[in-house]
């Protein structure tokens, strides 16, 4: 059986220890929590302090920075950044290549389109069809 961790130096010469998520493989820093049903996909990297609920899935490429909250039932597609500190809302979903600012907050439900992006500190709100609501 292989190691189910790996080391990796972030740029301030630090190592970070990762370990490979059970549901898909994807990368999960220590300290980081993750529901055991949530799916991680193999390339993803969650940094510490994030918690991933129930239900939610987060593609290959996909980086998750640290202190997120992913609400269950949310998906994130493959190679999509999520900033410091922002929220993603049970439900939502996030397109292909999205980039979510630092402290940012995705509205339960609410659907953000392939190659879209919200800015650090705003809040996106969307209806079923993911037409934008003042926030």
């Amino acid at each position: 059986m292989g190691k189910n961790y790996i080391d990796i130096e972030n740029d301030q010469g630090e190592t970070l220890r990762y370990r490979k998520h059970a549901n898909g493989r994807g990368l999960i820093a220590h300290g980081a929590k993750v529901h055991a049903s949530a799916l991680v996909e193999a390339g993803a990297y969650v940094e510490p302090g994030v918690r991933v609920a129930e239900g939610a899935f987060i593609g290959k490429g996909v980086w998750i920075e640290s202190g997120v909250i992913i609400g269950p039932g949310a998906r994130i597609a493959p190679h999509a950044h999520v900033g410091p500190d922002a929220v993603i809302g049970g439900n939502a979903k996030i397109g292909i290549r999205c980039e979510i600012g630092a402290g940012a907050k995705v509205a339960p439900g609410s659907i953000l389109p392939d190659d879209d992006s919200v800015a650090a500190g705003k809040t996106l709100i969307t209806d079923r069809r993911g037409l934008r609501h003042i926030a």
